[in-house]
């Protein structure tokens, strides 16, 4: 698969939701690392970003030797290079917005709950970036996806807020970062969905790695004040954690995540991103002996049903626009003499 290459509509949806389930998995192998290991979020977010950096390195490494060898450029031909502030830019602030978004939720969560934190980071992505896309690209999700889009925040605040108690030290604190957080997502899936769209994108690989390698460098010194070692757990469970967070939920769902965005809106995208906490909530309840509310089953299935829903939007749009583009093309029968 060439993955310079914008993917068909069906394809980038699926991309995006392969990366949604990662990042759910994530949360909790990130949770069971904070119980077992002794680290903070912001160290097991570095060790995160650094296997991340790892992984991206030696595939980019391998596949583009294998690329130049199996296909060497014809000759007489040139390379459609992107230009390189717009690939400067979009590195740094893809690294930037990572590091902003991962950092700013863990403070919500400390100051204002995890419940609420998430929330409002997750809440308010969707409308952020449904306002920043309409302005910057000019894309509408119309009457029926705003509505679907409200159906999918209230599955999410039925979800997330079901039974949750209020041991939050410092809430309005914690609401700030939230939005602090929900604003890095929402520059990051807006960026990357413009210049994807645009085609002046390079490999998503290498748009994430040079992403998290300025994240790792922003997450260095908080990481090292909290504590960048585990204090205690099993080592080999730990590190099995850690490689798990580099592969999964990091280098295979951001790059899949930043292809999608390519050929799927970036309302639509970040609404079917919200199945990470649906992810999440099942396996609690399958391997972690967490039980759901009835409150919260009926926000997983309003949710579900409103990804459902945009999806088949977004390959109903798609089908639309291929069918208008065929019947423009179709040359016009010449009338008879």
């Amino acid at each position: 698969m060439d993955t310079n290459l914008p993917p068909t509509v069906g394809r980038g949806t699926f991309y995006i939701f392969v990366a949604a389930v990662a990042w759910g998995t994530g949360g909790a192998a990130a949770a069971v690392l904070y119980d077992t290991s002794g680290m903070g979020p912001i160290a097991v977010s570095f060790w995160r970003f650094a296997g991340g950096v790892l992984l991206l390195t030696a595939w980019h490494l391998v596949f583009r030797r294998r690329s130049v060898t199996l296909a060497p450029r014809p000759a007489g031909t040139q390379a459609v290079a992107t230009p390189s502030r717009d690939r400067w830019r979009q590195v740094v602030t893809t690294g930037v917005g990572l590091a902003i978004y991962q950092t700013a939720y863990f403070a919500a969560v400390g100051y204002a709950g995890l419940a609420i934190a998430t929330m409002v980071t997750l809440g308010s992505g969707p409308i952020l970036i449904a306002l920043g896309s309409r302005v910057t690209m000019g894309e509408r999700i119309g009457r029926a996806g705003a509505v679907t889009v409200a159906m999918a925040l209230i599955g999410l605040v039925l979800l997330l807020g079901a039974g949750s108690a209020n041991t939050a030290s410092a809430p309005m604190l914690g609401l700030a970062f939230a939005l602090l957080s929900a604003g890095g997502y929402a520059g990051v899936t807006l960026l990357n969905r413009k210049i994807g769209r645009a085609g002046t994108s390079g490999s998503p690989q290498a748009t994430a790695l040079g992403g998290f390698t300025v994240g790792m460098v922003c997450l260095l010194p908080p990481a090292l004040i909290e504590g960048l070692l585990p204090t205690s757990g099993d080592s080999r469970h730990v590190l099995g954690l850690l490689a798990y967070l580099g592969v999964a939920p990091t280098a295979v769902a951001y790059s899949l995540f930043f292809v999608g965005l390519a050929s799927v809106r970036a309302t639509t995208a970040s609404v079917i991103a919200l199945i990470e906490p649906v992810t999440a909530a099942v396996i609690a309840v399958l391997l972690l002996n967490e039980r759901l509310t009835v409150t919260a089953t009926i926000g997983s299935v309003m949710l579900l049903a409103a990804v459902v829903a945009l999806i088949l939007s977004e390959r109903r749009a798609a089908a639309g626009q291929h069918a208008a583009a065929g019947s423009q093309q179709r040359p016009t029968p010449k009338p008879a003499n």
